[in-house]
């Protein structure tokens, strides 16, 4: 089945079974590699991107769900080529230890950021709370969302 596809501002066709997940179309079939399969269950975030504006975990939601809705990748979120102020803030706080996790973070982050410019401390952990960090960088992730907020 074809299915129209909008991503990163985008227009594309995409020839799939309508029950594959988004995430798997992102990575195989249009060769975005931001978000990452962790868990394919839904409970990691790893797989985070928007729909819509939105933070959806990509990796159990059908390709037949998302055709003509507005998908952004982590890539969507460069500015001119270069890391927005949300992806440089993570970068300068090194918030990333692995960094399995850190693409799915910002995507999640990038929407609280939109929906509320200054959040507080305990806002950020319970926005951030669906998708996990493994490695324990949480306090570097709050420190890179706070200067973003700033900037």
């Amino acid at each position: 089945m074809t299915i129209s596809l909008k991503i990163n501002g985008k227009s594309q066709d995409v020839d799939v079974d309508p029950s594959t997940p988004l995430l798997y179309v992102l990575r195989n079939d249009v060769g975005l590699h931001g978000p990452r399969f962790g868990c394919g269950l839904g409970q990691c975030g790893a797989c985070t991107v928007h729909i819509d504006g939105r933070p959806t975990f990509s990796c159990i939601l059908p390709i037949a769900a998302v055709g003509g809705r507005e998908v952004t990748t982590l890539e969507g979120l460069l500015e001119d080529g270069k890391p927005n102020k949300l992806q440089q803030a993570f970068i300068d706080e090194e918030a990333a230890q692995c960094g399995y996790c850190i693409s799915g973070m910002v995507m999640r982050a990038q929407a609280l950021l939109r929906t509320k410019p200054n959040p507080t401390d305990n806002e950020i952990r319970n926005y951030m709370r669906p998708n996990l960090c493994r490695c324990g960088t949480h306090t570097a992730i709050m420190r890179a969302i706070k200067r973003a907020a700033i900037a």
